[in-house]
């Protein structure tokens, strides 16, 4: 038996054009003070990246593709990475060898190292109501007239558009280079681009502009709403002001949810007409009857996907607004200044109300792929014995 273990060192989250580096350690677990024990082959291992793609029958019509029949036999040395699995696989990168003929003695390890470029080509990781989009790192191993034995390691893309593309050649000759720290530069210039992306997420998100907005209905001015940004990545907090001083119509009741849109374009949509998935991702609740001015707070989750559109789909991202409002107005209470006792001002119990909504069109742009890591569900790490 030989255990394979695969392990991301950095974290399970990546962005589109970042190098993938991933650690493929084969180990022989028998000991070696074992008398049974001998040596294990291995005729070869391969790895490659690909993204599977799956979608929901009920929402999305895709075209006939025939019968897809699994070409791989058992003992084939033809690695198919989506072999097995439901869907079908939209982006892989080509295969590339790890080893042939590999011996390890009882007790023996030996550690590959796998890298390649995430393609910045293909859709991001998403779980969605009518599609999927799950990526996978697949190393297959094969012992001699034997089947193909398949390791999977999830992990998350986050693709960001408009990421700079690698250095080219003329680039590293203009920059300054320094023999005693040989190493040093040529890593750094090999997160040149990974660095030079979050700077300009950084910037994008970072800009701020108050944006104003008099919340009205048919009967009136209710309130005037202020956001400092619209556009946002995962992790931050979404803060809005509301100040109903300023409005004509009192306001009983006011609800900020964030949400998600995910909309199958029309020529794949399996009714006409068919409906837009909504997503809530948090929400704020308020009653403010009588209140001058309130504020909410709500965080973009990590977990989640920024919006994106593929030829099947587009997710977009919105905060949706309630309002309740009296139609006749409500009387705030009144303490004299001399007053000496306690009083209890009890609302009334019965009042006739609107109900309106209001949707802001937002951006929600990718973050920092190692601070994604943190709330990842999965670990970047998996094992198969073969």
């Amino acid at each position: 038996m030989i255990e394979v273990v695969a392990s991301m060192a950095r974290g399970p989250v990546f962005l589109a054009g970042e190098v993938l580096e991933c650690l493929i350690t084969f180990t022989n677990p028998m000991s070696h003070l074992s008398t049974s024990a001998s040596s294990e082959m291995l005729a070869w291992a391969s790895a490659q990246i690909h993204c599977q793609f799956h979608a929901s029958e009920s929402r999305v019509a895709l075209p006939a593709q025939g019968t897809k029949q699994d070409v791989q036999a058992e003992s084939d040395t033809v690695l198919i990475p989506s072999k097995g699995e439901r869907g079908q696989c939209v982006l892989d990168t080509p295969p590339k060898i790890l080893f042939c003929d590999l011996r390890l003695d009882p007790g023996e390890s030996k550690t590959y190292s796998y890298s390649e470029v995430v393609p910045t080509d293909g859709p991001p990781s998403f779980r969605g109501q009518a599609v999927k989009y799950v990526y996978k790192l697949t190393i297959g191993c094969q012992r001699v007239n034997s089947p193909i034995k398949l390791l999977r390691v999830p992990f998350r893309v986050l693709v960001l558009h408009g990421m700079p593309e690698p250095p080219f050649p003329q680039d590293e000759e203009v920059a300054p280079s320094n023999p005693f720290l040989e190493e040093e530069e040529g890593s750094r210039r090999d997160t040149r681009p990974l660095e030079r992306a979050l700077d300009m997420l950084m910037i994008t998100t970072s800009r701020r502009c108050p944006y104003m907005f008099n919340i009205t209905n048919m009967r009136g001015k209710v309130a005037k709403f202020c956001i400092f940004k619209t556009v946002y990545r995962l992790g931050e907090d979404i803060i809005g002001t509301f100040t109903f001083s300023e409005g004509d119509i009192p306001c009983l009741q006011y609800s900020v949810s964030l949400q998600s849109e995910e909309e199958v374009q029309e020529q794949y949509q399996r009714r006409p007409g068919q409906a837009v998935s909504v997503t809530g991702h948090g929400r704020h609740l308020e009653s403010c009857l009588h209140t001058a001015s309130s504020h909410f707070s709500l965080p973009v989750p990590l977990n989640v996907t920024p919006g994106f559109t593929t030829d099947i789909v587009t997710l977009r991202w919105r905060l949706h607004f309630e309002f309740v409002t009296a139609r006749e107005p409500v009387e705030a209470p009144v303490v004299l200044q001399n007053q000496s006792e306690v009083t209890v001002w009890t609302g009334a119990e019965h009042v006739d109300v609107d109900t309106f909504s209001w949707d802001l069109p937002i951006k929600v742009l990718p973050t920092n792929p190692t601070l994604a890591s943190y709330v990842s569900q999965f670990t970047g790490t998996n094992s198969i014995n073969i």
